[in-house]
């Protein structure tokens, strides 16, 4: 069964400037704003672009080329920005749009391709979506910290001529910036459910190696983090209303608990008296003749094995069919979620 993964998501905003608004004797500083500010325009329309593509089922490799598209169109805002002279002689304010559009390039091209990576590994552990996620947030964290030096640079600029500055996001920048939001909000719901997701992974595992051990402290583990998962979705607050994730995530957690608790002692039962009967084969074959006594014993086991692998397939089929069905209703609610909270389109 695939999971819809923690979506890859730039919820990173390139930095808008304001549009302004001025008075009369100060238009030339205004356009030379209004100027720069007109560069961020076919950035803000490919991240959004590329933020959209992500958010509605595709991998961030399958989005490579969304990406270059947001690549070369912070290049070309830089040259023009670039080519432009400074405001009466002083470079100050284009220099620190320059430098903010180099961080901007260097963070999508080199943080994010890192990034590109590690999704293909992200699955493998907890730890290792734990480490994915953190790292879309710190390239986050970074671009905002530059946009909010280059604000304060554009604010000493109005300041120097008069300007005051009134902000004006257009409706693709307040997109991007509620979807930043909604992915945010996906990505903490997505890591609560995955660490049981994966712990059941690990638990499957050993039963299927009948590693009685390795399934026993799976089982102990699961039953922790359901439990734990349970208080995390519980706590969650809906997204704009919108509590479908807290509860399929609820929902899924009693399940992984219930398996753990309930379920897995039969797995184990079986798992015991699989082991127990392979002994008593080996010893039992290691003979040629058999007294009567030995031979009832022997079958006793026969029937007793029987009985519990009878149990335990009906069990394991059981959570089979209930795991895909939630595990179904879980991608569904994650799909919704995501159409219904981020556009397609722009």
């Amino acid at each position: 069964m695939k999971i819809l993964k923690s979506t890859l998501v730039p919820f990173l905003l390139v930095c808008m400037l304001c549009f302004a608004k001025y008075s009369s004797g100060q238009t030339s500083a205004s356009k030379y704003l209004d100027d720069i500010g007109s560069q961020f325009e076919n950035i803000t329309a490919d991240m959004w672009d590329y933020s959209a593509a992500v958010a509605h089922g595709k991998s961030a490799r399958k989005v490579e080329k969304r990406r270059k598209e947001v690549l070369t169109s912070i290049s070309e805002a830089k040259k023009k920005v670039e080519s432009m002279s400074g405001f009466e002689g002083d470079k100050t304010f284009r220099d620190a749009v320059i430098a903010y559009l180099k961080l901007d390039y260097n963070v999508m091209n080199n943080d994010y391709a890192k990034i590109v990576d590690m999704e293909e590994v992200a699955e493998q552990s907890y730890d290792a979506m734990e480490a994915y996620l953190l790292a879309q947030e710190m390239a986050t964290q970074k671009l905002h910290a530059a946009n909010d030096e280059l604000n304060a640079k554009q604010s000493s600029f109005a300041g120097a001529h008069g300007i005051t500055i009134t902000e004006s996001k257009d409706k693709t920048s307040q997109k991007l910036e509620a979807a930043g939001l909604v992915f945010k909000y996906y990505n903490k719901a997505y890591l609560i459910f995955f660490k049981s997701y994966k712990q059941e992974a690990y638990m499957i595992d050993a039963m299927n190696k009948n590693d009685l051990n390795a399934l026993k402290q799976n089982a102990d583990a699961l039953a922790k983090n359901s439990a734990e998962g349970i208080k995390k979705f519980d706590s969650l607050q809906p997204f704009n209303g919108d509590g479908s994730l807290k509860t399929e995530g609820i929902e899924m957690m009693k399940f992984y608990k219930s398996e753990a608790t309930k379920d897995c002692p039969v797995m184990i039962a079986y798992s015991v008296k699989k082991e127990n009967f392979d002994k008593m084969k080996k010893s039992f074959d290691a003979k040629s003749n058999h007294s009567q006594a030995e031979a009832n014993e022997f079958n006793k086991s026969v029937a007793e094995l029987n009985k519990a692998n009878t149990d335990y397939q009906k069990v394991n089929q059981d959570l089979n069919n209930k795991r895909n069905d939630l595990l179904n209703k879980w991608n569904e609610t994650v799909a919704r979620f995501l159409d219904k909270q981020v556009p397609k389109k722009k």
